[in-house]
């Protein structure tokens, strides 16, 4: 339990922008707690649940090892650290938010953000694209979503929809 205790520390304290990229390194390749195509399938599961869809992941693999009390623990590893340095970073940043130099530094974090969650994207996307109608529905997901700018849950369910229609007539066949 303290291995899943301090992985998810980690996980909080390196989960800038997001925890994602910090989750797959953590519990993927650095922990071995899971292997990626089990990540995928519970990262996907965290992601329909209620709630934020990362905090579910984290439920599920603590609750897989460690039961309730795993749970309560990846919980508290992930989350305290994270909100102690956020209130520490507000308190700062109500002070000086205006000067150019933070409003720049701003701007860069947010890219280097944008950056991990591309990076972790393309990782995902080497274990799930195992088929043409896979990376079709990829593409078409991303046209229908950046290019369109349409909404992402009418997105995600019509596609949803779509794909498992043909992933079984691909099973069936």
């Amino acid at each position: 339990m303290w291995n899943m205790f301090t992985g998810y520390v980690l996980v909080g304290l390196f989960g800038f922008g997001g925890i994602a990229a910090s989750m797959y390194y953590i519990a993927v390749e650095k922990r071995a707690w899971i292997t990626p195509q089990e990540y995928t399938s519970t990262l996907a599961l965290g992601q329909v649940l209620p709630g934020p869809g990362l905090m579910n992941t984290c439920i599920i693999v603590a609750d897989k090892f460690h039961g309730l009390r795993g749970v309560l623990l990846a919980l508290m590893g992930l989350l305290s650290f994270p909100l102690l340095i956020l209130l520490g970073v507000v308190s700062v940043y109500d002070h000086y938010a205006e000067l150019p130099a933070v409003q720049h530094a701003t701007y860069a974090a947010a890219a280097a953000s944008v950056g991990l969650i591309f990076g972790t994207g393309l990782k995902l996307a080497k274990v799930i694209i195992k088929s043409k109608s896979a990376f079709v529905f990829m593409v078409c997901a991303f046209v229908a979503i950046a290019i369109f700018k349409l909404p992402l849950f009418e997105t995600m369910l019509v596609l949803a929809a779509i794909s498992i229609l043909v992933g079984y007539r691909e099973g069936t066949s």
